[in-house]
């Protein structure tokens, strides 16, 4: 009997359109038949200092494919299970429309994407683009249900107001905190200087912010901060590239030394996946020009596909 890899087309990852991971792509948003859909926003008119994070989601696409090689799931021998099998129905149902110059406009095309997710029953996963594109993803889990934020960060993203804007990438967490149905955050790997004053610190702490630093999250170890998410929430995890150390993902705007490398990260995420119930997932401000080897995508890539692998190898699929 043939061997499964030998029938059909060999489809290595450099053949092919870029969807990410080489999945079908759904360009009707009312046809999304999926257990996860994935939407680029292309959109950085939030960003402060170096932009670019516009090119995230094309970038981070193509990295994808590098771990797609048309087969069914993937085994890691060091868990020893087989990650995302084909009972995992994921598509790509492309970018969110953005019209340059308009903030509230590209918004509120993302949070019509995410809305379209939710009502298929997909879970979301959305690309950025830089971190104000969480604002109008959260707007859209209005009606959902009580969610709690997972926040891997370098910054706290928690201003207020500055000159009279609310919706810019230092701001995502305080209009989720606004939110009566985000019941808190823990956000993680925030240290040195960041955007936000001390009294946005505690600001965040009084609007029900857990707030830990690299170097906290290392002492506690990634099953102790985890712990600290109260048991039963509904778990958003967004995640901030710039959250990893620049020596391994240099390709952001607002590098931080000092951040997490990738196993602090992929063991939170391991153990958020077994313990709470995912609903929605962003990875944000993926800037690839900053970054000519492609390294900081292919991270990218990668945390989401292992991610996506435990929440549903924790939901059951096999």
């Amino acid at each position: 009997m043939a061997n499964s890899y030998e029938t059909g087309r060999l489809n290595l990852p450099f053949v092919g359109i870029s969807t990410f991971g080489k999945r079908p792509y759904v360009e009707d948003w009312s046809l999304i038949e999926a257990d996860v859909a994935v939407m680029g926003a292309p959109f950085d008119f939030g960003t402060q200092f170096r932009a670019g994070a516009r090119f995230g989601p094309r970038a981070v696409r193509e990295a994808s494919t590098l771990f797609s090689f048309g087969h069914a799931g993937a085994y890691d021998h060091e868990d020893d299970c087989i990650y995302l099998p084909a009972s995992v129905r994921i598509v790509d149902i492309g970018d969110a429309d953005i019209v340059h110059t308009d903030t509230a406009t590209s918004h509120a095309n993302i949070a019509t994407g995410v809305r379209a997710m939710l009502a298929a029953g997909a879970l979301p996963v959305v690309i950025g683009g830089d971190h104000s594109v969480n604002i109008p993803i959260i707007e859209a889990f209005e009606g959902q249900g009580d969610i709690h934020i997972l926040q891997i960060d370098a910054h706290l993203d928690f201003v207020d107001v500055r000159h009279g804007v609310r919706v810019g990438h230092g701001s995502p967490m305080r209009r989720a905190a606004d939110k009566g149905y985000v019941t808190g955050l823990t956000q993680v790997g925030i240290r040195n200087v960041s955007s936000t004053a001390r009294e946005g610190y505690e600001a965040a702490r009084a609007m029900g912010a857990d707030i830990l630093s690299v170097r906290q999250a290392r002492a506690l170890g990634p099953k102790a901060v985890i712990a600290r998410i109260p048991a039963g929430a509904r778990v958003y995890v967004t995640i901030d590239i710039d959250g990893f150390c620049p020596s391994i993902a240099p390709g952001t705007g607002t590098p931080s030394h000092g951040g997490f490398l990738y196993y602090d990260v992929l063991e939170m995420l391991q153990e958020v996946a077994r313990t709470h119930d995912i609903v929605g997932v962003d990875l944000v401000e993926v800037a690839p020009d900053y970054d000519h080897s492609g390294s900081t995508a292919i991270l990218a890539a990668q945390v989401l596909l292992n991610f996506l692998g435990f929440i549903f190898h924790a939901r059951g699929a096999r």
